[in-house]
């Protein structure tokens, strides 16, 4: 079942830059992205009501979700889109995967969870890997000022991203299923950006053509409701830190993708840094050796 999972947010996941390039036109991108959430949690709670799934929450529960959607579904997306302005889409994916990193920090700092080595060496080779796929893109930056803007602000999005993790397994160690908390969170985020669309003069237009509404149904579908649902049930599921590991496979799916769409071409050190990403992902999920009674009491 983790498995299925896991390669179902790996390739949904992947494969949303096509969705996201295909919004891009004249619907503002924060407009967007508010339509996105906005629809998934209507249809998340339509699912949960008409199986009588949706669970109650008190006011902990709220606040939790309150947080979990302004991290996820909303400061994260504006931080990253933005950061794209000034930073190409390859080392913005080198700073978003170490969230693997980071998470594995985090449930150590806040739910005393032991850091396995492995993991932390499996994400190291991931991303040593990433920085080679991406490596064109990479050596062409130099240290403006836009640059470091652009950084700092894909660096914040990584670290909301990581804090929305974190909120979802507290909720989930409460007894509280990522579907409730996610069309919760959806509702808050969406809402929080529209707020600020409105504050912030932004109009609320709309493309009715089919490269629009059909690039925002797979968003909202596939994107939203499946990919969140299945990733943070393997965050419940996993662990964090493995889960996180999805962020550095993502461009690996999208990188294919595009070869086969783009006509990407593979170079050397690409399929080099294929083979670790791959190696890494080894490290991340090996189970480690059972310590044998003889080691436990000596």
């Amino acid at each position: 079942m983790n498995l299925s999972l896991y390669l179902l947010t790996v390739l949904i996941w992947g494969t949303t830059w096509i969705a996201l390039k295909l919004q891009l036109g004249v619907v503002a991108i924060p407009v967007s992205i508010v339509y996105r959430f906005g629809l998934a949690a209507l249809v998340l709670f339509g699912l949960l009501l008409l199986t009588r799934r949706l669970q109650t929450m008190n006011r902990r529960g709220h606040l939790i979700c309150l947080a979990q959607g302004l991290c996820l579904f909303c400061v994260n997306f504006m931080c990253f889109l933005t950061a794209s302005q000034w930073v190409t889409t390859g080392l913005i994916a080198v700073v978003f995967s170490t969230a693997t990193l980071w998470n594995a920090l985090n449930a150590r700092i806040f739910f005393k969870q032991k850091i396995a080595r492995n993991v932390i060496a499996g994400a190291a080779l991931g991303l040593f890997g990433l920085g080679l796929l991406f490596w064109p893109e990479l050596s062409g930056h130099t240290a403006t000022p836009q640059i470091l803007l652009g950084l700092g602000l894909a660096l914040i999005g990584t670290l909301c991203f990581s804090a929305g993790n974190m909120l979802s397994s507290l909720q989930q160690k409460a007894g509280l299923k990522p579907l409730t908390t996610n069309a919760w969170g959806m509702l808050y985020g969406a809402s929080m950006l529209a707020l600020y669309c409105a504050f912030s003069g932004i109009p609320f237009n709309m493309e009715w053509n089919t490269r629009y509404i059909g690039s925002l149904l797979y968003l909202v579908i596939p994107g939203s409701v499946i990919g969140f649902t299945a990733y943070l049930t393997l965050v419940g599921r996993m662990g964090p830190e493995r889960a996180a590991y999805c962020t550095v496979l993502f461009p690996l799916v999208a990188l294919n993708v595009s070869a086969f769409a783009e006509g990407y071409q593979w170079t050397a050190p690409a399929l080099a840094g294929l083979v670790l990403v791959m190696l890494g992902n080894v490290l991340v999920f090996r189970k480690p050796r059972p310590v044998p009674m003889a080691a436990k009491l000596a």
